[in-house]
């Protein structure tokens, strides 16, 4: 913080409205506030969801909470304290909490009116026999048999045996219960709620799509070289592509970063540029050939990077925030079971559609505060529904609070899994289906536990009075009594056992190798994935020109052409034919030789 011309460090909670805060790169911004000086790229998924950072420069708003990349920024401080907006979500998360009612328990309901109806039993069981004309120890006999026999030690095993057990269970797959209130209300939930970024998602952007109009190995050799000396996120996953392919860079001279625009410098003696469409735009390069390719992957939320020599350019590449591996298979699952699902994000509307419909996600709600997401897992709550949240950062605290049932992902925020109920330690959403099954296997056992302890009751309770002794002259000793409560017991304890022997369902296995596998196997066979030999492409130029032809066909999801296995990929999102397929290819002057 700087003050009376002097740079000094305090304390966060010594901060005042209108004091000028500096904030270093790596660092996490205290306040709420405005940048006077500096630029950067700020890391706020963990209150807006929006996974790929956000420029920020000179006027733009700060939130407390977020992380500053990699500028050195000047803020001067407008909230601090409980004002600002983390301090708002803590507070949120808070009153959430306060405000889930205690679940009654069934076992407790029955135990409530069982005790003092037994007691009253044993006493008209004395005064009957005594009324019989029974001595006094035939009377006590029957009333201490009445009591021995129907101790309610089952029905007090009954619930906490199965829930231990089912805890432990849980542990096992990954998945820890906080309590038993939420392990049983989440065998109700008929609405899940899943954030995106970190949940759906893995939460960092990727290299998802290359277009090259020179050889592909090329542009990443230029494209890798430009951006090693970025520093901006986008520039991380390119660089990890290039890293994955073993692509050898070079060296790059007269290096220059434009904030938010790219970057450029000069390789091999020639200017190279990557960056956005304005830096293209601003510079005169032509990209009339990728133009169609670009606003295609815009349209799916991808954000689209150019690289071009001084004239015109030579390729882009799409870096996106791809969904994990698993997301779409516990979509899946959860509309087995008749759940509704919903993603909710502070994303905007166009990345989350994209998303949500890779995932197989229906409902979205998009470009939300974190108490935007309260309000609508309340609105759902209001109509009935019983609802479970699923997320992982500090915007998602509030929503996981106010749930029915919160569950957090385990590499989330501290405040997520704070708040939350459950926590899903293996970072995958297929157990939530598995939480799910295991709370109704579970409130099976203890209904189970229930009704033969209260049926065994039924039983034992007449004999003990002595319904069949002026019949038959049958009467029960309350030593064997004794045996028969103990006996019952033993069964409860041994019905609650069988929970150990919980395994989840073949297609929501955990087992992340053979998952992959099977995955890649159905991708291989859906009828949605169309693979088209082509005779006929010679160059790139061959290569951009199907994928933009095949890429135009409406239903065609994503494209890849292989110059080397003279084929080319799609992925279709409704029926498409294969004549118009052979008519678009043959429209370019290529040739289709088979369609599989």
């Amino acid at each position: 913080m700087k003050k009376i011309g002097k740079e000094i460090e305090i304390e966060t909670d010594k901060i005042n409205v209108n004091d000028i805060v500096i904030i270093k790169p790596g660092t996490s911004i205290p306040v709420d506030g405005v940048i006077i000086s500096g630029s950067s790229n700020l890391d706020e998924s963990a209150i807006t969801g929006e996974s790929i950072p956000v420029y920020k420069t000179i006027n733009d708003n700060v939130i407390s909470g977020t992380i500053n990349q990699n500028g050195h920024l000047k803020v001067k401080a407008l909230k601090v304290l409980g004002d600002t907006t983390l301090s708002q979500i803590i507070n949120l998360v808070e009153e959430a909490s306060n405000s889930k009612a205690p679940i009654s328990k069934l076992a407790d309901k029955v135990s409530a009116v069982f005790v003092p109806t037994v007691i009253l039993i044993s006493i008209l069981a004395f005064i009957f026999w005594i009324i019989q004309g029974q001595n006094f120890e035939f009377a006590l006999t029957s009333a201490i048999s009445v009591l021995v026999i129907s101790c309610p030690c089952a029905l007090g095993l009954a619930t906490p045996v199965a829930i231990m057990v089912a805890t432990g269970k849980g542990a096992e797959n990954g998945i820890l219960i906080k309590s038993a209130e939420s392990l049983e209300r989440l065998h109700l939930v008929n609405t899940v709620m899943l954030d995106k970024t970190g949940t759906v998602t893995e939460g960092k952007p990727v290299v998802t799509d290359i277009l090259s109009i020179i050889k592909e190995n090329e542009l990443l050799e230029i494209a890798g070289s430009l951006e090693k000396l970025s520093g901006h996120p986008l520039a991380e996953a390119i660089n990890k592509k290039v890293e994955k392919e073993n692509v050898n860079l070079k060296n790059v001279d007269e290096f220059e970063n434009i904030s938010g625009r790219g970057v450029k410098g000069k390789i091999d003696g020639e200017i190279y540029l990557g960056g956005n469409y304005a830096f293209m735009t601003e510079n005169n390069i032509d990209i009339k050939d990728v133009y169609d390719r670009y606003k295609a992957l815009s349209n799916k939320g991808k954000t689209v990077l150019f690289f071009s020599n001084k004239e015109k350019v030579i390729g882009i590449i799409a870096v996106s925030d791809i969904i994990k591996e698993t997301s779409k298979r516990a979509v899946e699952e959860l509309k087995k079971d008749n759940i509704e699902v919903i993603m909710i994000t502070g994303d905007n509307k166009k990345v989350a559609e994209a998303i949500a419909k890779e995932a197989g996600i229906e409902n979205v709600v998009s470009e939300v505060l974190p108490q935007d997401k309260e309000s609508v897992v309340s609105k759902y709550q209001e109509k009935g529904k019983v609802v479970a949240f699923v997320g992982d950062g500090i915007n998602d605290s509030p929503a996981l609070a106010k749930a029915d049932v919160g569950l957090a992902i385990g590499n989330g925020t501290d405040i997520a899994i704070e708040a939350a109920d459950i926590v899903l330690m293996k970072d995958n959403l297929l157990d939530v289906s598995t939480a799910i099954l295991l709370s109704k296997k579970t409130i099976n056992n203890i209904k189970m536990n229930l009704f033969w302890a209260f049926f065994y009751n039924c039983l034992g309770i007449p004999v003990a009075f002595g319904a069949f002794y002026l019949s038959f002259g049958l009467r029960l000793n309350p030593m064997i009594g004794a045996a028969a409560m103990s006996f019952s017991s033993v069964c409860v304890v041994t019905n609650a056992l069988r929970l150990r022997k919980f395994k989840v369902n073949y297609k929501i296995k955990n087992d992340n190798n053979n998952y992959n596998k099977n995955i890649k196997e159905e991708n291989e066979n859906m009828e949605g994935v169309k693979v088209i030999e082509i005779e006929g492409m010679s160059c790139n130029h061959c290569k951009m020109s199907v994928e933009k032809v095949l890429g135009a066909l409406d239903g065609v999801e994503s494209v890849e052409v292989s110059l080397e296995n003279k084929n080319a990929k799609i992925t279709c999102s409704k029926e498409l034919s294969d004549d118009k397929i052979k008519e678009a290819i043959k429209e370019e002057g290529f040739e289709v030789v088979n369609i599989k």
